[in-house]
């Protein structure tokens, strides 16, 4: 099928990636790939549901990304989308439908056959059935999603009420991976249990929630992603995933040979691993680094001069020397170096504490006796919902307690099991929460900050904003848009809607027995091309 190439430039060239700085595991390994033998991977955090549409966490989007393939793919070198599922595609007037040709002879793992119905069952079990509370990012690539035509058994026309720039990109995502019709029946619930069949290069072998995740290779898998580097069966006979909450213990795992790969390899980690003749794999995490974002509907938050001295009271280096190591970067903006359309904005993000208690000052909070500023009684303090996703949160956050303390602000930490976060992000129950999302295409910022997304902000109405991120979903020159969304950078700053922190690098340890794992587009794990050159 052929593709309008004027449009479909414009809307890939919104999606190329700068440079990750991403490594493969394994890249001088002697001879060519191996069959067999089962991956030892320790996960930091245990998967929060089996069910891709789900999956919010890196810990468990390694997990779930390997079942289910996605309409297409996105290059990580290059952002480009490539066929995955679909062989062809066209995109109609204005980027409000979106045409895919299927690939012939695909299968789910259970052997029913893919279709254009199981397009539809998908897309339409994630607006009407798991929605925005379940699962979020999902529900918000199909904004104004109207529906999905079945032309014929191969053919999905996926349409929209309005322009929806992005969606090409997001039908990349594991979050839009198609699922058999026997899963886009079951309650969300239901969905969580391990038991989803995918059409994708492994199946779940076992599923324990918290504790630990086999997958067994599917055999006969021929329709992998031209960004794999095999197109067959996957190498790996099985990947067993557990969950190793103690970096300290994964490392010495990895290092004495229990554990063949781990998540969130700290900087204290790196000579361990080494030593041991393993190696840490880095991938710069394109979307929203990790920040800040504050309700402004309560607390001392609803004064925006104290969104505006937060900015300035954050040494943004400091948390990075001190917790993070070279590998990782202070944030520049509200969105990652590595999303396409970033803006370098870190003229306004500079440590200025000065400039901080000028702004505070201005604004009617004067240091207490203990230091911490008040106005008309109120004490300039809230709390900052945080869930350990990430190994380096709180240790960053303890940091920029520190920092703002300096200039009068009491910050305090609410550390929470994920569960607890989303179900209080869910009803508004927070002063700020903590936290970053992976995209490979700046409408993140629209899902984010989007008045009618979750709107985590539970802000009113800001027309230059809420003009800008409409503008940019339904732009398809490339661009205009890229101006778009380097505009909705700078107000959500300006606004004080996200105070960024630190941008996140996946840092992956791999012994020296492991080769080719590979990082995709969004800064996940793909196995498929892994393999294991013998212990």
């Amino acid at each position: 099928m052929k593709r309008p190439l004027a449009l479909l430039g414009a809307l890939a060239a919104t999606v190329s990636l700068a440079a990750c700085g991403a490594d493969t595991a394994g890249g001088d390994a002697a001879g060519p790939p191996r069959s067999g033998g089962t991956l030892r991977y320790g996960l930091s955090l245990p998967p929060t549901c089996s069910d891709p549409a789900q999956s919010g966490t890196n810990q468990t989007i390694y997990v779930t990304r390997q079942i289910v393939d996605s309409l297409v793919d996105q290059d990580p070198a290059t952002g480009e989308i490539e066929p995955w599922l679909a062989e062809g595609w066209t995109i109609g007037p204005e980027a409000r439908s979106f045409t895919f040709r299927l690939r012939e002879g695909i299968t789910f793992s259970d052997g029913t056959p893919l279709t254009a119905d199981s397009v539809r069952k998908n897309f339409d079990a994630i607006v009407h059935t798991l929605g925005g509370s379940k699962a979020s990012l999902a529900a918000s690539y199909l904004a104004g999603y109207t529906g999905t035509t079945v032309v014929d058994p191969r053919t999905a026309r996926v349409e929209f009420a309005a322009p929806n720039a992005q969606f090409l990109q997001a039908a990349s995502t594991p979050q839009l991976g198609i699922l058999s019709d026997a899963d886009t029946a079951k309650s969300a619930d239901d969905r969580c249990l391990g038991t989803n069949i995918g059409s994708g290069p492994f199946t779940y072998a076992e599923y324990k929630q918290g504790a630990s995740v086999t997958l067994a290779k599917r055999t006969g898998y021929r329709w992998g992603s031209p960004v794999f580097a095999n197109h067959g069966d996957a190498y790996l006979d099985r990947i067993a995933f557990t969950v190793v909450p103690e970096s300290g213990v994964r490392t010495g795992s990895l290092s004495s040979g229990q554990l063949d790969a781990v998540s969130d390899a700290l900087p204290q980690d790196v000579p361990q691993i080494e030593a041991a003749g393993g190696r840490v794999l880095f991938f710069a995490n394109p979307g929203i680094p990790f920040g800040l974002q504050p309700n402004v509907t309560r607390g001392p938050l609803r004064d925006p001069a104290v969104r505006t001295a937060l900015r300035t009271a954050i040494d943004r280096k400091e948390l990075v020397d001190t917790v993070l190591g070279p590998r990782f970067k202070p944030a520049t903006s509200t969105l990652a170096s590595s999303t396409p359309g970033h803006v370098d904005l870190s003229a306004q993000l500079g440590y200025d504490p000065e400039a901080a208690r000028r702004t505070l000052d201005a604004a009617g909070w004067r240091p207490g006796p203990d230091g911490i500023r008040v106005r008309g009684g109120q004490r300039l303090s809230f709390g900052v919902l945080l869930s350990a996703v990430f190994a380096g949160n709180q240790a960053i956050l303890e940091l920029v307690q520190q920092q703002v303390r300096k200039v009068g602000i009491d910050l305090r930490l609410d550390l929470v099991a994920q569960n607890e976060a989303t179900a209080r992000q869910n009803t508004r129950d927070y002063d700020v929460t903590y936290y970053n999302t992976t995209r490979a295409d700046g409408d993140i910022l629209r899902t984010t900050f989007g008045l009618d997304q979750r709107n985590l902000n539970a802000r009113s109405p800001i027309p230059p904003l809420d003009q800008v991120l409409a503008a940019e979903v339904a732009a398809t020159d490339a661009a205009a848009r890229a101006e778009l969304i380097g505009q909705a950078q700078r107000l959500v700053l300006d606004e004080g809607l996200w105070i960024p922190t630190t941008e996140l690098s996946q840092a992956i340890g791999a012994a020296d027995t492991v080769a080719d794992l590979k990082f995709e587009a969004s800064g996940r794990l793909q196995f498929h091309d892994a393999w294991l050159t013998g212990r």
